[in-house]
Parts: C-alpha cells; structure tokens; sequence
C-alpha cells in the first residue's frame, strides 16, 4: 500500500502536535498550573497519528486515562483541550472531565476513561448502534497490555465476534501496567493471539512506526466496514516518561534507565522526519514550520485557557449523573 505524500504529511502533523502538547503539559504540570494527574502519551504518537488517520469524521474512538494523544489526533481543538485541563468551563467537559475524562460526541470521540479498559464494553456499544442504524461507521478502542487481562475484555471481544461488530479493538502494549513488567502479569508475549480464542483477526506491528500502524488500521477498517466484524491490533510501544507526572524519575525506579533510552531512539516523530527528507516529501525547512505553527497554536491555546472562567459554583451538579439503586 502507498502511502500519499498528503497524507505523509498529514501523519507527520499530528505526530508532532500531539508530542508538543504533551510537552507543554509537561512544564504547566511543573508549575502547577494543571490540577489532577496528568498521564501522559510521549512515545506513543505512533498509534493515535496511525489509527486516527485511517478512520473518517463520523467514526468513534474510546480512549483511556493516557488519552490525549488519542483526542488530538481523533481532531479535537488544542483551545479547548487546554481549557479542559485548566478545569475551565470552555473546555470539552465544561472543566469537569479534566485530563482523564475529555469527550466530545461531535468528533466522535466518546471518552477518555480513567477505568483501565472501561472503553471496551463502550466501543462494543458503539459498534452495535452503528450495526443497527445500518451505517458503516466504525468504532476504534484504544487500550493498554495490562487492561487485557480484565473481563471486560474479553467479554466485549466475545461480543464483537459473535455480532460480527465494526470495531477494532487497538492494544498500546507499552510493557508496563502503571509499574509492573508485562512479563510479570501475562505469561504471553503478544497480546493479539487471545484474537484466536474469539474468532477475530490479531495482528502485532511495530507501534512506534506510524505507516506500519496506518496500514495495518486501513486494512482492519475495511474489513470492518464491509461486515467481516472485528480486528485485534497491538503495537509494541512505549511512553517516554512514566506512569503519570508523579512518577519518580520517569519510571526509573521499576525499570532499567538503559531501556527507555534504547526505546528514545525509536521516536516515531525522528524516524518519520527523516523517511519525508530522504523521500523528498518535505525538506527539513517544511518539517520546522510544522513545529513553529503548531507551538504557536499552543501558544494561543494556552493564553485560551488561562483566560477563560471557572464553572460557576451553581453549575457543580449540573451534567453529572449517577445510578441510583431502586428498592
């Protein structure tokens, strides 16, 4: 499959965008101008940029508490992004989801979710509606290597197979759930052969590689469009710093500092980079305004958000719903 020069390019930005909003989050975090946690997704661009950009305006995505990169490259505005993790009232959620819980149903982006796997049984959901009102809409479900091992898992692949669901269920296997190894919490090495046990297409592909991550994505989406149902993609990958902003020294404390370097060497934002110059896609010049632009919509972004307003005390409960359990 070629790959056009648009849409190179087009990877390319999202790649970065979704690098430096991190990066700028990073320093905000620092000086404590973001409340909550902030997980972030430096390392991992490779799998949002690749499987977003195979998917169309009107399809869905269920993200995780690590999701940033996912709703920028899914389309979201860093404007409001930003808002949002301020907890300012002009953000996606009204200030209320924060960096964890951001959504907007207008993207088709139908949460980031702080419930390791949560997104599943959500994207099962998605893929049902759009089965029903007989669209060919799909649904992309981003989750971790160690969320595999919840339930919700493989119920919603069981569900997905059987119904034969437009969803592609999209591991991000970083090796690591919060501090623990993946070998100390699985016995298998790759996460998509538990696709054999339900019938579904499992791919593993180099998750830090965002061509091999769009191909892969164009093939599952079109399987998925046409009824085939659904596909299991894992992408070995790998955050640069560490579990969330807290963690000491990046994570060096649970794993080796040699390994994220050989990891750093990776980056999927260098290695694209220099595969567009060699190519003659786009001169390195072309590559730094891409960075420039995108730091000045940050820029923008940033003076948004700290210029935009609280939620109003009174709105507290307003949006914010629960079960309650009827006798």
């Amino acid at each position: 499959m070629k790959i056009s020069k648009e849409k190179l390019l087009e990877l390319y930005t999202t790649l970065v965008k979704c690098r430096l909003f991190e990066e700028r989050i990073v320093d905000l975090y620092a000086r404590g101008q973001v409340p909550g946690l902030a997980h972030l997704y430096i390392g991992e661009e490779a799998m949002a940029a690749g499987v977003c950009g195979a998917l169309r305006d009107d399809d869905y995505i269920t993200s995780t508490h690590r999701g940033h990169g996912h709703v920028v490259a899914k389309g979201a505005g860093l404007d409001r992004m930003m808002a949002e993790l301020y907890g300012k009232q002009s953000g996606y959620c009204k200030g209320k989801g924060g960096s964890m819980h951001i959504a907007d149903m207008a993207l088709g982006i139908l949460g980031a979710n702080g419930i390791a796997g949560g997104g599943l049984p959500l994207a099962v959901g998605a893929g049902w509606s759009a089965k029903w009102r007989k669209t060919d809409q799909v649904t992309a479900c981003f989750f971790g290597d160690a969320a595999s091992n919840n339930g919700t898992f493989h119920e919603s692949l069981n569900l997905a197979a059987v119904h034969k669901l437009p969803v592609i269920f999209v591991c991000e296997n970083n090796l690591y759930g919060i501090s623990v190894a993946q070998e100390k919490h699985q016995v298998i090495t790759d996460v998509s052969v538990r696709a054999d046990g339900y019938g579904m297409p499992g791919v593993t592909i180099d998750g830090m590689d965002v061509t091999e991550v769009y191909k892969t994505t164009v093939e599952a989406v079109e399987r998925a469009r046409a009824g085939e149902g659904p596909t299991l993609i894992e992408g070995k990958t790998y955050r640069f710093r560490g579990h969330h902003e807290g963690d000491p020294n990046q994570g060096a404390r649970y794993r080796d500092k040699s390994e994220i370097e050989i990891w750093k060497e990776k980056c999927p934002i260098v290695r694209l980079g220099k595969q567009l110059v060699k190519s003659k896609v786009a001169t390195r010049k072309k590559l730094d305004q891409i960075h420039q632009k995108i730091e000045q919509d940050l820029d923008h972004a940033v003076q948004f958000a700290e210029q935009a307003e609280f939620p109003p005390i009174e709105d507290m409960y307003t949006d914010i719903f629960a079960t309650e359990e009827v006798e």
